[in-house]
């Protein structure tokens, strides 16, 4: 067995807390959550499967901050009043190697399925523009000063909550064209208060955030931040955007800021961009992310495109200490031992050869999704999926969380 790889040395956070290693589960969603919006069964076995693979670290998929607002129909939300039993029980089944776990915590804004009803809420009017699929998100409003402010105290209000339920730290998704990413956007963000215009003014909300989380747990629990290194739109967030707004997070108390790009019109986070601009296939925001560690004062993970060992490797050496591995490790939950016992242990999904980015970027989640849901009934990981079967199956499933949601939403 050959574990000399840097991969596999530990690495201390500025809050104290040490990661056993390079190696970070990213999130995915995966819609696993029970009836009531909570973690059972199914992500308890998905993160022990993950947990015993001997990857050091672990990011969950999207926990919703409000249950008005879901980017999943599936979920899970914690908020106040929700039972902490199930989330207690996912903490100390993905803690059980020796791990850590950090909850994503998230508000979609604007990115809501027109299907799951609930409130749509985003910084100015503005629509996701996604062609001919634009319908299937619902129309948004733009939110008031209580609303931000309270949106605001509700991620506080998880964070605290996670730690209660025994999460090592939360990681704030700042990215992917979900609420906090859309006031950073001048294409979504129009405001012309103090929550808008300037990117100081657009960032005013995300620091806000952090501000209230970190204000609401121990120093010692872990607060990261997902980030778009851009999100590949003219006009839209930029590469120089990002550099300053990790300028002004890094002071605020954050112990990792996760590089990542795109958005449901331009899914850079799948290797697409709308802008022309190309990704690279493996290691997509490495380039960005290798030139901010060199000034950052906080710790850089980058995530999207990792499968080989070597591709990992070379994130190290470019300077970034923290590797995120999505799709790789929904394939493959054994990747990390693997990879100290020198077998490849990568494996790649079908290729969806299509014209449309966004029906591209459905199939490929749903592929992905295929595969956490076999994990998560203990069952084996397969690559032989048709994308086009792949996409429907999802559909139908994700029609019934739907109709389960909007019960739900009826009797609470």
């Amino acid at each position: 067995m050959n574990s000399t790889s840097p991969l596999f040395s530990n690495f201390p956070l500025p809050c104290g807390v040490t990661l056993p290693n390079r190696l970070v589960k990213a999130a995915m969603e995966e819609n696993l959550s029970n009836h009531n919006l909570e973690p059972d069964k199914a992500l308890w076995n998905l993160y022990e499967t993950w947990a015993r693979g001997g990857v050091g670290t672990l990011i969950t998929g999207n926990v919703m901050v409000d249950h008005r607002a879901m980017t999943g129909p599936g979920g899970v939300v914690l908020e106040r009043g929700t039972s902490l039993d199930g989330f207690r029980i996912w903490s100390s089944k993905a803690k059980i190697a020796g791990g850590k776990i950090i909850m994503q915590i998230n508000h979609p804004g604007r990115q809501i399925l027109s299907k799951l009803g609930g409130e749509v809420w985003a910084p100015s009017a503005v629509p996701v523009d996604i062609g001919n699929l634009s319908k299937l998100l619902g129309k948004p409003r733009a939110m008031t000063e209580p609303e931000i402010l309270e949106t605001i105290e509700r991620f506080a209000k998880t964070a605290q909550l996670a730690e209660e339920a025994g999460f090592d730290g939360v990681e704030i998704h700042a990215a992917h064209g979900y609420l906090i990413s859309q006031f950073l956007s001048p294409l979504v963000n129009r405001r012309e208060d103090k929550w808008g215009g300037s990117l100081e003014n657009r960032s005013r909300f995300l620091l806000e955030v952090i501000r209230k989380v970190r204000a609401s747990v121990k120093p010692s629990f872990i607060v990261g931040v997902k980030l778009n290194s851009a999100d590949f739109q003219k006009g839209g967030f930029q590469f120089s955007d990002a550099k300053e707004v990790i300028s002004r997070i890094q002071t605020l108390g954050v112990d990792f800021i996760e590089l990542s790009g795109g958005n449901y019109e331009a899914p850079a986070m799948q290797g697409e961009s709308r802008d022309g601009s190309t990704i690279s296939r493996e290691a997509y925001f490495l380039e960005f992310a290798s030139e901010v560690a060199k000034t950052a004062t906080v710790p850089i993970l980058v995530t999207g495109g990792i499968r080989k060992k070597q591709i990992a490797e070379s994130v190290l050496e470019s300077g970034v200490p923290l590797v995120g591995i999505a799709t790789a490790l929904a394939l493959n939950p054994n990747l990390p031992n693997d990879w100290k016992q020198e077998k490849p242990g990568y494996q790649t999904l079908p290729e969806p050869n299509w014209k449309s980015k966004t029906l591209k970027g459905l199939a490929n989640m749903a592929m992905v999704r295929y595969q956490l849901n076999r994990l998560s009934q203990n069952k084996r990981t397969t690559v032989k999926v048709s994308p086009i079967l792949r996409l429907l199956f999802d559909q139908i499933r994700l029609s019934r969380l739907t109709k389960r949601y909007r019960n739900w939403m009826k009797k609470n």
